[in-house]
């Protein structure tokens, strides 16, 4: 599994099994397996005299076309702003959630 994770123009951050489709040694798209969607927002802010700090985030993940039953999606390389390694945490955590969707 190659698990990253992509910034869309629209603004989402995509965590998937993401596999380039290529077509005379051109990327010409990119296939996310099992897309997820990732959000996140701040939980506690502590307020100093010199700054706002958060001292917690809460991430979640849902299926990024959640109306659809494809677990395969092509994506266009005009909509990838960047492909990037996730941390491990976010990509522990999406793992655990596929391997509980097969199961």
């Amino acid at each position: 599994m190659s698990v990253k994770l992509a910034l869309l123009k629209s603004g989402e951050h995509i965590i998937s099994d993401l596999k380039e489709l290529v077509s005379d040694d051109k990327v010409c798209g990119y296939l996310f397996s099992k897309p997820h969607v990732v959000t996140y927002k701040k939980t506690a802010i502590v307020l100093t005299e010199e700054k706002e700090t958060s001292s917690d985030l809460q991430v979640s993940l849902a299926p990024w076309i959640i109306f659809s039953k494809d677990e395969k999606i092509p994506v266009s390389p005009e909509w990838i702003v960047s492909i990037v390694e996730p941390i491990d945490t976010i990509r522990k955590m999406y793992e655990e959630k596929i391997n509980a969707e097969n199961n």
